[in-house]
């Protein structure tokens, strides 16, 4: 992981966290336990990094539901 990745990794985290209402400790932990925060967020990096940010919060919330990460 690089520091632009982790940065990104960074803003989805608090970016997830004002748009669900969880703490940011909460978020990251079911991003890394659901494993979407390495297989997701920084692996995709390169395409996912180029959206806005409305974009990026409604595909990670879509995708932490596809993965049992949200109710």
């Amino acid at each position: 992981m690089n520091f632009n990745q982790l940065d990104f990794a960074v803003y989805c985290i608090g970016l997830l966290s004002s748009k669900l209402g969880m703490s940011q400790t909460d978020v990251y932990d079911r991003l890394k336990r659901f494993n979407i925060l390495d297989g997701y967020i920084i692996k995709g990096y390169e395409p996912l990094h180029t959206f806005g940010s409305d974009y990026i919060a409604d595909d990670l919330i879509s995708y932490m539901k596809e993965k049992g990460a949200l109710a």
